[in-house]
């Protein structure tokens, strides 16, 4: 099963790979877009994002030792959010700085309604079994797993 969703470039979809996990492949023109985009697939796999108002603004950093450090860290901490907060985001405005191998981003969300959310699949963490961060084609591709 494929899932394609976007307009004009796909921004993420959705690989089969494993019962306890969950594979995407997230793009962008950019790195900016690409790590937002990573972002928005992982919140998709939780909830449905479309229905998530951006009422609470974080502002995060994360600092890697590469690209793929950069990726599991980020998407982690997001995790963090959602377990000790009850957040999930639905827009993601984000700055890599790979010189300092650093990104700095703010997101924005609002705390988990049942009443108003649909909530999908509970994420436990990013991983990088088989993870991928790479230019391919002029564009940005990263390919992670979610443990679910």
């Amino acid at each position: 099963m494929i899932r394609f969703v976007c307009v004009d470039m796909k921004q993420f979809e959705f690989l089969d790979f494993a019962t306890a996990d969950v594979c995407f492949r997230a793009y962008g023109e950019t790195q900016d877009e690409l790590f937002a985009n990573a972002a928005l697939a992982m919140f998709e796999v939780m909830v449905e994002t479309k229905n998530v108002a951006p009422k609470v603004t974080k502002d995060i950093e994360v600092k890697g030792e590469d690209l793929k450090s950069l990726m599991f860290d980020w998407l982690n901490e997001l995790l963090f959010y959602v377990d000790s907060e009850g957040l999930v985001f639905s827009k993601f405005d984000v700055k890599v700085d790979e010189k300092q191998m650093k990104l700095s981003a703010k997101v924005s969300g609002e705390r988990i309604d049942h009443q108003k959310h649909t909530i999908k699949t509970e994420v436990k963490a990013c991983t990088y079994h088989n993870m991928e961060v790479k230019k391919r084609d002029g564009k940005w591709m990263a390919q992670v797993i979610l443990d679910v």
